[in-house]
C-alpha cells in the first residue's frame, strides 16, 4: 500500500484502486510515520516518508 500511495495525486485514488476504506488507507500511513517518528527519523511529509523509505530498502524509485 505505501507504494500505491506514494505513487498516487491522493489517498481517494488509493482507496479506488485498492478497493479499501479512506480510514484504512490512513491509518496505514500514520502507523508508518509513527514508526519512524519513534526511532527519531521523522516523516511528516509524503516526500519525507519517499526518502525514508528509499534510504531503509522498503521501495526503490523503478517500484513507482
Amino acid at each position: 500500500m505505501l507504494i500505491a500511495w506514494l505513487a498516487s495525486d491522493s489517498k481517494r485514488e488509493v482507496t479506488e484502486r485498492l478497493f479499501l476504506a479512506d480510514s484504512t488507507v490512513s491509518t496505514y500511513i500514520q502507523r508508518v510515520r509513527s514508526k519512524y517518528d519513534a526511532v527519531g527519523r521523522p516523516a511528516r511529509t509524503k516526500v519525507r516518508l519517499l526518502v525514508r523509505a528509499v534510504e531503509d530498502g522498503y521501495i526503490e524509485l523503478d517500484d513507482l
